[in-house]
């Protein structure tokens, strides 16, 4: 049944979609124009082949992220007023299990078909664009086994979870909204605290370090800041990319700080340790934090609003689904949420892109600023980004500022430190 909320969910899907596929057309219009010249600050550090694979590679993955705009608003459309989570919910129902389960059911078959109709395009992602570039390492049985390995852990810990929330849903009277909510942030910090000891180690093998001088000057570094962690890992990420990274990962004592083996190959000593500082600079300006608490602001207020939104009948027949019922509407409400608060995306990524911008400020305080400019431009280049993206593109998207504004950032500090 349409009504003015199938209306409205019309509209921001396709504005939104309409929206993405012009930005996206200013960002190949953008590296296009500026792949024949490497930008002036890196003249002498990427070569002009270098840039044009940067950007060959940009436009490649930017052009396929245009069909798959298409290809994702057609599919929750499809899932919505095309009736794909009626028929999902009306073959479960016609079993007659009790409601929590017939929820589960209907969540876990979700997600398995989620799974599948995005499968072609992971695989045409991992091996064909990535394989052009030389980036991919990942083999088919590889490929198989990690999306098994997936989809077991998935229904593991998502089935247990979501039946308890379903529970909740269905028992915790009025304000089941605030309990479901606690019950998400806990299980996140468990997540956060889990991962790096139980989950992390059944993708990839962690090694301690062995480079001795490495390993020191780390532990320095950590040292003077008096930050404690529960190991120095290299992980074996080259079995799958050739993209390099480092990270923290871990909750509370049970912290790991971890390199891809990738990474280490291209970097020395000085630069690695820069990376690192950028990395902690996160933990000292309370970014981890800042981000944990704005993300259980918005859960608990969006979980208030499908608390209202449950009620209403127009909710449910204005997004294709016939029977109201409380798993239904918390996954319409999954579905659909990002449709609305696209638009949010350019504040979200402002606030990414200042805290990069402080923890770039904190690595200059603990190292010499060179030292991460250095890391910085062997990575954009190893990594193959782009230095030239569209400026707009560049502010509604990107979590992290274009190369030259934060090389220039940082070359003010370089400045400071020689003067």
């Amino acid at each position: 049944m349409i009504n003015e909320l199938s209306l409205i969910f019309l509209f921001f899907l396709i504005l939104g979609t309409l929206v993405q596929f012009w930005f996206a057309i200013r960002q190949k219009n953008h590296v296009r124009q500026h792949q024949n010249a490497v930008p002036s600050a890196f003249a002498e550090k990427l070569s002009l082949e270098e840039h044009q694979k940067a950007a060959a590679y940009t436009l490649t993955k930017t052009s396929f992220s245009q069909k798959m705009l298409i290809i994702d608003a057609i599919i929750i459309f499809l899932w919505t007023l095309g009736g794909g989570l009626e028929i999902l919910d009306q073959v479960w129902r016609s079993l007659k299990w009790s409601e929590l389960w017939t929820g589960v059911a209907v969540f876990v078959s979700f997600g398995l078909l989620t799974t599948l109709i995005d499968l072609p395009s992971d695989i045409y992602s991992t091996f064909r664009i990535e394989a052009q570039f030389g980036f991919n390492r990942t083999t088919p049985s590889l490929f198989v086994t990690d999306l098994v390995k997936s989809l077991l852990l998935g229904l593991i810990i998502g089935v247990p979870f979501i039946a308890l929330v379903l529970w909740l849903m269905n028992n915790a009277g009025e304000f089941w909204w605030l309990y479901v909510w606690v019950v998400w942030f806990g299980f996140s910090l468990l997540m956060m605290w889990a991962y790096p000891t139980f989950i992390a180690p059944l993708f990839n093998k962690f090694q301690p370090i062995e480079n001795e001088e490495l390993k020191q000057a780390i532990e320095d570094l950590l040292q003077r800041n008096g930050f404690a962690s529960k190991g120095i890992f290299v992980m074996d990420g080259s079995k799958r990319s050739g993209h390099g990274n480092a990270y923290f990962t871990g909750f509370g004592n049970n912290k790991r700080i971890v390199f891809y083996d990738t990474l280490l190959e291209g970097l020395n000593t000085d630069e690695v340790i820069a990376v690192l500082a950028h990395e902690l600079g996160h933990f000292k300006r309370k970014h981890i934090q800042k981000r944990m608490f704005s993300m259980a602001a918005m859960s608990l207020a969006g979980l208030a609003l499908l608390g209202w939104l449950m009620q209403q009948d127009w909710f449910y027949s204005g997004l294709g689904v016939s029977q109201p019922s409380n798993y239904i509407a918390l996954l319409l409400f999954i579905l659909v949420l990002p449709v609305f608060t696209f638009f949010l995306n350019p504040i979200i990524a402002w606030f990414s892109r200042k805290h990069e911008f402080e923890a770039d400020d904190f690595a200059a305080e603990q190292t010499n600023p060179l030292n991460l400019i250095q890391a910085l431009v062997k990575l954009y280049k190893e990594n193959a980004n782009t230095l030239t993206p569209d400026p707009l593109y560049s502010a509604f998207y990107d979590s992290h500022p274009p190369a030259p504004v934060r090389i220039a950032h940082l070359s003010d500090k370089l400045d400071t430190v020689t003067s």
